[in-house]
């Protein structure tokens, strides 16, 4: 039976745990890039976001990336890399309370900074080439915007259902979906959205159960694509996944 002492440990506690933010800050340069800048990007309530970009060739997409719930602009250095490769443009945030970014984390919060990236590139490029790319949290926090934003595409790496449903695997004795602050309920949102969807999970999946990736992508509308990475885990679905994002 669970005790009080520990629904309310894990209620105060729950924000650390799903948001583990490191506080390291790196620059592009630091981090061995080129042709990208640091940016720092003002939210509408008042948060400081560091960033990286790099402007997308003539007639190639825009990247909005939006990272998981243990990343960084550092731990996204080779994706950064890989994914401009190709002439292809890319902000990449580093959400509110991580990586020398101001503020603490929270659903609403993240939602705020992913339309802070938006509306900044909307100032400058159309949504014809615009794709939003969520990994594992930020899954969550692409198909909110997607939901609410016109977009060219929208990449989905590991994604969940919510995060509730992640959380009751760990924690089953626990009401979960009581006592969860930020659920991220994307199986509730995504099918709000019109673009593009490409989803991507590996079977061996041991953070996110690929299972949860499948019904992510049953309860999405059409256009929608699944990508099986057979025998991939939770982090490298991306470089796993072969040639699909090479154009």
């Amino acid at each position: 039976m669970t005790t009080p002492c520990i629904l309310a440990g894990l209620f105060v506690s729950q924000r650390s745990l799903l948001y583990p933010a490191s506080d390291r800050r790196t620059t592009a340069a630091e981090a061995g890039l080129t042709g990208f800048q640091d940016l720092v990007l003002t939210t509408s309530d008042g948060e400081r976001l560091v960033a990286w970009w790099k402007p997308p060739q003539p007639g190639k997409a825009l990247i909005l990336y939006f990272h998981g719930n243990g990343g960084s602009l550092w731990n996204g250095r080779l994706r950064a890399q890989a994914l401009t490769e190709t002439g292809r443009g890319l902000l990449m945030i580093s959400y509110r309370g991580y990586s020398g970014s101001t503020g603490s984390p929270t659903e609403t919060g993240l939602h705020t900074d992913a339309r802070t990236a938006y509306d900044w590139v909307r100032q400058s490029y159309e949504t014809s080439r615009l794709v939003a790319y969520g990994e594992s949290l930020g899954t969550g926090v692409a198909v909110r915007l997607a939901s609410e934003q016109p977009l060219s595409g929208l990449i989905l790496d590991a994604p969940y259902t919510s995060t509730a449903d992640v959380a009751s695997l760990t924690y089953w004795y626990v009401p979960v979906s009581w006592l969860m602050l930020d659920q991220f309920r994307s199986v509730d949102i995504i099918p709000q959205v019109r673009a593009p969807i490409l989803i991507l999970h590996g079977t061996q999946d041991r953070t996110i159960p690929f299972a949860f990736g499948e019904r992510l992508y049953a309860a999405a509308s059409e256009p929608k694509r699944f990508i099986r990475i057979e025998g991939g885990s939770h982090s490298r679905n991306l470089e796993q996944g072969g040639t699909v994002l090479s154009h």
